[in-house]
């Protein structure tokens, strides 16, 4: 286990579990604005209540966004000072904006979300959700930008001491990687949201209480569902797809596990990659998808990996080919799930179906495995570099700091988050199963007692 090794465990870890609270924050927060929205139109209490409830659960997953957030930005400098050190004229412009959002506009907003709904118009309060959606989605605007010139520099010069320095902010900002990983990512958030909201719904239905408030949860967390699901694979993934192969060739490859070109290359459905012989053990295949996925037509010539010097290999190979296939796979299951759903929703038995209800239940972990795969396709797939093109990742690491040091932290790090999970854990579940109700004052809980 060398220094570079711990150091990217190290990362992962702390990015992986921190990426567990934004993807509910960020989906939730469009989904509250769309129950404010109709409590504001139609004067429903059931409706105000209903986006209160979910205001709550999005400031505790907030809160340990925050809290798992925080350690990262230290690391950069722990992990990886070589990186920081030259490239921090371009990352830390759009690191530091993100601070600006995130803690001073959605923070603030949500406070005011809150609290104040007594001190404030319902009209003052429905904008409030209205900014802590802005908040939350301009703040991930500016991490997947930062990660996107990792994937795709553009708008750098390099000074003579090797430092990377920004020509211009704007055309930084829009990066056509970052901008369609960014459609990907948020609508990605918006399927995690869905499904958390509907399980709940179905959850309530299941057990037999606060049927009102479940018809609601399941009726918003499903339509948006439906929508997002569709949208994660087209038109966002196909176009990222796309624009992958076009400018890392060698990911998409590693990816699909084609390790030898092909003319009419086909999609691998299941199977494994073994290195060792240059091929697929296993495989599924359907034929000349891949070449009509990628160029159009199923004629078209798709590069292997034996186009690539053996040093530009994704250096975790097999990790990557599952990362993408566990991440294309649950994507289908989101859509056929979502689509009966809709349909029985649309035809008046999505409440009484209780198959559906658990199906709907048990897929909420779903999304979360799904992102964090996705995530990990796009990281492990820019492997060996750290700067695409441009810089090693063997070249960022910080070397003074020993592997043993790096994996004492490490160990550290994951006890901790162990007992932070607990606590989540436990202040979801008193949140769920006190429900969207009003809590009642002591004095009438002691009468009814």
């Amino acid at each position: 286990m060398t220094a570079e090794i711990i150091h990217r465990l190290h990362f992962a870890f702390t990015i992986t579990f921190h990426y567990l609270f934004p993807q509910l924050t960020m989906g939730l927060a469009l989904l509250i604005m769309v129950l404010k929205t109709v409590a504001l139109r139609t004067g429903s209490e059931t409706w105000d209540r209903a986006a209160r409830f979910w205001g709550r659960i999005f400031a505790i997953n907030f809160v340990f966004g925050v809290v798992t957030g925080i350690p990262m930005e230290f690391e950069f400098g722990t992990n990886w000072a070589r990186f920081s050190r030259l490239s921090g004229g371009v990352i830390g412009q759009p690191l530091a904006m993100e601070g600006v959002f995130s803690f001073f506009l959605e923070s603030a907003f949500l406070g005011l979300f809150l609290y104040g709904e007594k001190r404030i118009s319902k009209l003052m309060h429905w904008f409030s959700a209205v900014m802590v959606f802005l908040g939350s989605w301009i703040s991930g605007f500016f991490i997947i930008v930062t990660d996107a010139w990792m994937q795709h520099p553009v708008s750098y010069t390099r000074m003579p001491d090797g430092h990377f320095e920004v020509i211009s902010f704007w055309q930084l900002l829009m990066n056509p990687w970052g901008l369609l990983q960014y459609m990907h990512n948020m609508t990605g958030a918006v399927v995690t949201g869905s499904f958390v909201m509907a399980a709940v719904g179905a959850f309530y239905l299941l057990d037999g209480r606060r049927e009102d408030y479940a018809r609601i949860f399941l009726k918003v967390g499903v339509i948006a569902g439906v929508i997002s699901s569709v949208l994660i694979i087209f038109p966002t993934g196909d176009l990222a797809g796309k624009y992958v192969a076009q400018y890392q060739p060698a990911a998409i490859a590693a990816m699909e596990g084609l390790f030898k070109t092909e003319t009419g290359a086909g999609i691998v459905l299941m199977g494994q990659p073994n290195e060792e012989t240059g091929q697929i053990d296993n495989p599924i295949v359907v034929n000349d998808v891949l070449s009509f996925l990628i160029y159009g037509t199923t004629k078209a010539e798709v590069k292997g990996l034996d186009q690539f010097p053996q040093d530009q290999w994704p250096t975790a190979l097999p990790l990557l080919f599952y990362a993408y296939h566990i991440m294309a796979g649950l994507g289908t299951w989101f859509v056929l799930l979502m689509v009966v759903a809709t349909l029985l929703l649309w035809r008046g038995r999505l409440f009484t179906s209780r198959w559906a209800l658990w199906a709907l239940l048990l897929s909420f972990p779903l999304p979360y495995i799904a992102n964090t795969a996705g995530w990990m396709t796009a990281e492990l797939g820019r492997q060996p570099w750290l700067i695409y093109g441009l810089m090693r990742t063997s070249e960022g690491f910080s070397s003074t700091v020993s592997a043993s040091n790096g994996l004492f932290t490490l160990l550290g790090f994951m006890g901790l988050y162990a007992l932070l999970g607990l606590l989540f854990t436990v202040l979801i579940y008193r949140e769920i199963d006190h429900g969207p109700e009003p809590k009642k004052p002591a004095t009438e809980a002691a009468a009814a007692d």
